[in-house]
């Protein structure tokens, strides 16, 4: 199968249940279906949700109307996977305590979505400072980990993969209204953790 394939034959190819273009397709696109279930999942259950995506996908690959890519498709299949499994397994998520933030929560963050002011240790490079970021980033992945995970995705699709919010949007299958929302309660849970954290030195 040549990789310069465009995507108007590779997505032919698939309809035809060509198994060369199903591999193609597979190699090609699973990092990005990946990245997208690990946003709600942790590693082994991402792998468990792209799994099922794609075994979905030769079946569902007929109804492909070229709306938008075939990447974005494929990462809503997979994001609708992994929103499935979050509904058959419910995390316990941490109890929220807003009354104690202050009104002007989005000032904490620059208009890319980045901390306007780092905390100390994100950008030095000492052996000290590596061991306090090590343990901010521990600690974060921990509150991630135990958010609702469309809020953790909408934060994470946004910022580090730098997505709009329509797109955001409409991987989730919610409104952009409503991946503001989700952002913006993620970000005050960050900010809780990271104070308490630079506060009293527990996660």
């Amino acid at each position: 199968m040549p990789s310069e394939l465009s995507e108007e034959a590779l997505v032919d190819a698939l309809r035809n249940r060509d198994e060369a273009a199903y591999h193609h397709a597979v190699e090609k696109y699973t990092g990005s279906m990946l990245a997208t279930a690990r946003t709600m999942l942790d590693s082994a259950a991402a792998e468990d949700a792209v799994q099922e995506a794609w075994l979905s996908v030769m079946h569902a690959i007929d109804g492909f109307e070229g709306r938008s890519g075939l990447k974005s498709w494929l990462c809503r299949i997979t994001a609708n996977k992994a929103k499935n499994h979050l509904r058959k397994h419910k995390r316990e998520s941490l109890q929220d305590d807003f009354s104690v933030l202050e009104s002007d929560i989005e000032s904490r963050f620059s208009p890319d979505g980045r901390w306007a002011n780092p905390f100390h240790g994100f950008e030095r490079h000492s052996p000290s400072d590596n061991l306090e970021r090590d343990v901010m980033d521990d600690c974060l992945q921990k509150h991630l980990g135990k958010m609702p995970g469309e809020h953790s995705a909408a934060l994470l699709l946004s910022q580090q993969a730098e997505m709009s919010k329509d797109d955001v949007a409409s991987l989730l299958g919610v409104s952009v209204g409503n991946v503001r929302v989700m952002v913006h309660r993620a970000r005050q849970r960050l900010v809780l953790m990271l104070e308490r954290l630079r506060e009293t030195g527990e996660c």
